[in-house]
């Protein structure tokens, strides 16, 4: 059985006694009302407060991401963070692919094959996000979209890489637009993707690898997303942010 996994992406959002406030007080309660039963939940903070909050996290079942990485070892690329400057601090989780990534700062399928390499070197835990705009919806090319952002990215990847894997489907369309995907739409996304990885992997990866949902997911709707056959959990944004809407959404 694949453990449920929630994801908090706080983005831009939150200085350092915002980010250290609210790690303590979800420890807190995650503890009190014993929440974390059999569910992975990890916290993805800015860049400059990952070496706090992986501190105040020791010694406890929560981790911690980075919300992206360079794609070169080292060199001079003024403001960027490279994966082993990530590692030496302990992070060893990281979200590649997301839209705002794709939208704002323009990364093709080939950048991120490039950042995939490069956290795999680093044996990182890879959070890659795929999905299709609503240009693309509108045009019923969603599966298309999507098999190709995995067919020129993960799928170069071996088998004892995927591993090292989840996946988060995320319809641009659906992210902060006051459309909401309907539950049959998302669990019909995952399935096809689940089946994408049977027929390059086989029936033992697709089974096993994590494949979560990342479009407006709150503390309304989160127990009907999660209770679907093929969506294991959740890549969390804005709910993420209000401790009690997190909390609630990790119990769901």
């Amino acid at each position: 059985m694949r453990k449920k996994t929630v994801i908090a992406n706080w983005k831009m959002n939150y200085d350092f006694h915002e980010t250290t406030s609210f790690i303590r007080n979800f420890l807190k309660f995650v503890f009190e009302r014993k929440i974390n039963h059999n569910k992975e939940i990890i916290i993805a903070p800015s860049f400059p407060f990952l070496h706090i909050s992986n501190q105040i996290l020791q010694g406890t079942t929560l981790n911690i991401a980075a919300q992206n990485i360079y794609q070169k070892d080292e060199g001079a690329y003024t403001g960027e963070v490279s994966a082993p400057m990530l590692k030496s601090i302990g992070v060893q989780k990281v979200i590649l692919g997301h839209s705002e990534r794709r939208e704002f700062f323009f990364e093709k399928n080939n950048v991120l094959l490039e950042k995939i390499k490069i956290a795999l070197k680093y044996s990182f835990n890879i959070i890659f996000c795929v999905g299709e705009s609503s240009i693309e919806r509108s045009n019923n090319q969603q599966f298309e979209v999507v098999k190709n952002q995995l067919k020129e990215t993960v799928f170069h990847c071996s088998s004892d890489e995927i591993k090292f894997f989840h996946i988060a489907y995320e319809p641009v369309w659906a992210i902060g637009t006051g459309t909401t995907a309907t539950f049959e739409q998302v669990q019909t996304m995952h399935e096809f993707i689940r089946s994408l990885f049977f027929k390059k992997y086989g029936e033992n990866i697709s089974n096993k690898i994590s494949i979560l949902y990342g479009g407006s997911i709150n503390d309304f709707n989160a127990k009907n997303f999660f209770s679907q056959k093929d969506i294991d959990g959740g890549l969390v944004g804005k709910s993420s942010l209000e401790l009690e809407k997190f909390l609630k959404i990790v119990e769901s």
